[in-house]
């Protein structure tokens, strides 16, 4: 006769309701779900059911900041800031606009028609 290995099997887990309404989630779903101790789920009852659902603490249009690329930009800031480096000083903001204008190759009258500024 073949040897029968324990397979698992996709199926529902089922977790006990403890005091004052403690549910753990199971690891796999976690880890799945990449969810960390102290991260926020919405709850909320769907045709009878429980839903958790990981929450957003960051709203929808200030998420670029939190991305990869721009958290680089802030840490080259922090060091240089504790390099001392201040960076550059402008006088007003015409001259401000003028470096950014240059930097990008764009005409800073053209910038300020646009932007009605």
């Amino acid at each position: 006769m073949a040897d029968l290995k324990r397979r698992r099997r996709p199926h529902l887990v089922s977790t006990p309701v403890r005091k004052k309404g403690v549910v753990t989630i199971p690891q796999e779903i976690r880890e799945q779900l990449d969810l960390q101790e102290g991260d926020q789920l919405v709850v909320a009852v769907e045709d009878g059911r429980i839903v958790l659902t990981p929450a957003s603490v960051i709203p929808d249009d200030q998420a670029w900041f939190w991305g990869a690329g721009w958290q680089e930009k802030e840490q080259e800031v922090d060091e240089a800031i504790a390099e001392g480096d201040r960076g550059e000083v402008f006088q007003d903001g015409d001259a401000f606009l003028q470096s950014l204008a240059d930097e990008g190759g764009l005409d800073l009258e053209e910038i300020k028609r646009r932007a009605d500024v």
